[in-house]
């Protein structure tokens, strides 16, 4: 028999690879990503004290389109950028959360950086 190999099990293990090298400090946040299937969320996290300053996701309210492509993704880092901006926060470290930086995660990505995040 045929084991399937389980993908979110894989990508939780590199998370926690990464996690353990990268932190966020009140001046300089961790930009988490999270991608599903149909949605993609981004927040800002201070590890430090353990407080989200500021997040954005397909969800929002003014966000009215499908929330799982590249356009969408690009605009939740645009959102996420102007909420840090609006906080005084220009640097963070980005947390690709496991995932490849292609695709929705890079989109986010590029999105944030052309709305004035460093990273």
């Amino acid at each position: 028999m045929v084991s399937k190999i389980d993908t979110n099990k894989k990508r939780l293990k590199r998370h926690k690879r990464v996690r353990a090298k990268i932190f966020g400090t009140a001046q300089k946040p961790r930009l988490c990503v999270f991608r599903s299937a149909k949605n993609i969320y981004a927040q800002l996290i201070d590890d430090e004290n353990g407080v989200t300053l500021a997040a954005a996701s397909s969800l929002d309210k003014e966000f009215n389109q499908y929330g799982g492509n590249k356009d969408a993704a690009k605009l939740v880092g645009e959102n996420v950028a102007k909420a840090a901006i609006a906080k005084g926060i220009t640097d963070v470290v980005f947390d690709r959360g496991g995932y490849i930086y292609h695709g929705r995660v890079q989109a986010l990505a590029e999105g944030a950086r052309e709305a004035g995040l460093k990273f």
